[in-house]
């Protein structure tokens, strides 16, 4: 089975009470995640993450704080173009970030089509990825190893 790891950047970015998101463009509407994605080869991660921000919401933004590191692991992934499946690892940085400049804006031809600030008590009621519910409680708890305490609902 082809093994496959993918290493991404990701910023939480809260402003008033409100959490930067960007929803994954998917025929329907797709789920809310944090503004990010994956590193280009020989692209440091800071940089990935201030790029991706912008691509994805027209913002400038810089690093504040490193979070945590999160990593999932899924042994039977699909394939792209259903070719079979794959042992696919992401390995994702989370960075605490602070917009500086620009104007909100929906990306265009991206992984993206949205981009929003949503108050932080309206967070769980959206369609997200659990990646957002793992970096809120990064940036919340800050803890020493940079590893986010399992849900305690599972």
């Amino acid at each position: 089975m082809r093994r496959r790891l993918r290493v991404a950047a990701y910023a939480v970015c809260v402003r008033d009470g409100r959490l930067l998101l960007a929803r994954g463009a998917t025929p329907g509407g797709g789920e809310w995640s944090l503004p990010g994605g994956g590193m280009d080869h020989g692209e440091d991660p800071i940089d990935t993450v201030v790029r991706e921000v912008e691509e994805e919401t027209g913002y400038r933004a810089e690093v504040t704080a490193l979070l945590g590191v999160d990593s999932l692991r899924v042994p039977r992934h699909p394939r792209r173009g259903g070719r079979g499946r794959m042992d696919f690892h992401s390995l994702r940085l989370l960075y605490e970030g602070r917009v500086t400049g620009g104007d909100l804006r929906h990306e265009v031809g991206g992984s993206t089509d949205l981009a929003a600030w949503h108050p932080l008590d309206h967070v769980p009621a959206l369609p997200r990825l659990p990646l957002v519910d793992t970096a809120l409680r990064l940036w919340r708890d800050r803890p020493a190893t940079g590893r986010a305490a399992p849900r305690e609902d599972g």
